[in-house]
């Protein structure tokens, strides 16, 4: 926002541009995923269905991001490596991670029913993710390699963990029957005690799963005889390879020699403090507000494609909504948030310790755990529309150092909210007249607020004021303690009623409901008259 005196906020945005010629892997791993397999009651020690929905999920991050050209997985994680000349997001780490594994949430939460028609998603799953930078492509070589020894290792372990409490030992026991052993030791109990020849279990399970991209013939279009018309295109497909770090597999495809290059050597022992200290993940500053601001992404055409009523969709506003009320019900480090349109910004306590502070940790768990609300919340909001494609978030942490700064951060958020909406108002008003898209923007272009007030009267428009304060003005979440004077609960429309009345005059989130004690929590969604006067309230957090 030009000329705003609180536009010197942004300077507190970091840089976080990783820099050529570094290979950039993004790995995506479930956030809590042993409880969730649990409830969803998955077959152990591997589920076929839901690592097939993983694959799934890897794939269409393939598809729809064409600089990527490889990932392997396993479990429930991905590791997705770009090419070595990408610009994707210019590089950002928090957008480049932020996107892949928002994108990768939506999917797995729209292909649930796919893989499990008979379960209901309990609870909204959500992954976290991190950059992982390559200096050469020896260190690329070498990460593969961990990664899938580690592939390895783990399913061996687990097969025989399972194995034996299948058999009639507690959890407890097997461990300790396990503990210390080496991979002959783990083949021959499974071989013995229960005949089982490891190499002969699925390779998905063993090796892990590699998606890539290999040219195939495709029909584009037809002719006006009706001959298709083909072209060679790059389409994901999945493989499996005990050695995907060897030089044998690398080097047999062509997309990975054009996009990463050779491998000239293959990996002896693997040193995984060597990888590990790649590894490295910066922390945000100490003693500081932390705000994790998400937008949607592309969702201009998102609007577009699923009809949003223009210029304010109060369903999709609603839906946004909700999706913020569950973020602070999951986190309870976030106590403030605020958000208009497609964006959120969430506000985490000064003294939080949530993920250790560390920035790609932290935004890429709020920012899935927002998506997938979104994907899970979204036929609550839009009944008779389907979701025509994953919709996809992106994300970024900035730290501000005092309340004050905080305040200025809110209070740019919402001034901008106020000048886009007016716009955007006079814009919809212009094309539902007749107006081209164009000829609307050139009546608007250099326009003031008072002009675009005439502009709307003239619609019928008197007072823009009287619009729906959410559009006006956005829509803040925060937690309050209520006792109601009756047995019955108040709604919460009727707690925004009441709340809405006193935004402008009273700080006091406690005292907005009357002088009652507090006991009950609540979460409220409320469109406010002026948000920057909420953040000092922020200080008894």
């Amino acid at each position: 926002m030009a000329n705003s005196k609180y536009e010197y906020v942004k300077s507190f945005e970091v840089e976080d541009e990783i820099m050529f010629p570094n290979l950039i892997v993004v790995r995506v791993g479930g956030r809590h995923f042993q409880r969730f397999s649990e409830v969803h009651e998955f077959e152990k020690p591997n589920d076929e269905k839901a690592l097939k929905l993983m694959s799934l999920c890897a794939t269409s991050v393939l598809q729809e991001y064409p600089d990527i050209v490889f990932s392997f997985g396993f479990s429930d994680e991905y590791s997705f490596v770009f090419k070595q000349t990408t610009k994707f997001y210019q590089r950002r780490a928090s957008k480049v991670v932020s996107i892949i594994v928002s994108f990768f949430t939506s999917v797995y939460v729209t292909k649930w029913k796919e893989f499990f028609p008979d379960k209901e998603l309990k609870y909204p799953p959500s992954f976290h993710a991190r950059p992982i930078v390559c200096a050469s492509l020896e260190v690329l070589q070498e990460y593969l390699a961990w990664r899938q020894q580690h592939c390895h290792i783990t399913n061996q372990h687990n097969t025989c963990l399972w194995e034996l409490v299948k058999s009639g030992k507690t959890e407890k026991e097997a461990l300790e029957i396990l503990k210390g052993t080496q991979k002959q030791a783990r083949n021959e109990l499974l071989f013995q005690q229960f005949g089982i020849n490891y190499r002969t279990l699925p390779q998905m399970f063993r090796q892990g799963s590699c998606v890539l991209k290999t040219e195939v013939e495709g029909i584009v279009k037809y002719s006006e005889n009706g001959t298709p018309i083909k072209r060679m295109r790059k389409d994901p497909t999945t493989v499996h390879s005990k050695n995907i770090a060897g030089r044998s597999f690398w080097n047999e495809h062509q997309s990975l020699l054009k996009e990463l290059g050779v491998f000239t050597k293959d990996v002896g022992k693997i040193n995984s403090d060597y990888i590990r200290s790649f590894l490295f993940e910066s922390k945000l500053m100490a003693s500081t507000w932390i705000v994790i601001r998400i937008d949607g992404c592309h969702f201009h055409r998102f609007s577009e494609v699923h009809d949003f009523e223009k210029p304010n969709d109060e369903q999709a506003l609603n839906l946004m909504n909700s999706c913020a009320v569950a973020v602070l019900q999951e986190f309870p480090d976030v106590v403030f948030s605020y958000g208009v349109s497609d964006e959120y910004s969430f506000v985490l306590k000064k003294d939080s310790q949530f993920c250790q502070r560390k920035a790609s940790n932290i935004v890429s768990i709020v920012v899935s755990f927002f998506t997938s609300m979104y994907v899970m919340n979204w036929k609550a909001f839009f009944p008779q529309k389907e979701l025509k494609y994953c919709p996809a978030f992106d994300g970024r942490a900035v730290c501000y150092p005092s309340t004050e700064i905080l305040r200025d951060y809110l209070a740019w958020r919402q001034v901008d909210c106020h000048i886009n909406n007016q716009y955007n108002t006079c814009f919809w008003m212009l094309v539902k007249s007749g107006k081209s898209k164009s000829e609307a923007q050139r009546a608007l272009k250099g326009t003031q607020a008072q002009e675009k007030k005439e502009m709307l009267a003239w619609f019928g428009i008197d007072d823009y004021n009287a619009l729906p304060a959410m559009f006006r003005q956005g829509s803040s979440v925060f937690q309050v303690h209520i006792i109601c004077s009756s047995t019955e609960i108040p709604s919460t429309a009727f707690l925004n009623i009441a709340i809405q009345k006193k935004t402008v005059h009273d700080m006091n989130i406690s005292r907005m409901i009357g002088k009652h004690i507090v006991a009950e929590k609540y979460w409220l969604i409320m469109p406010v008259a002026c948000i920057a006067r909420f953040s000092l309230a922020l200080k008894s957090n």
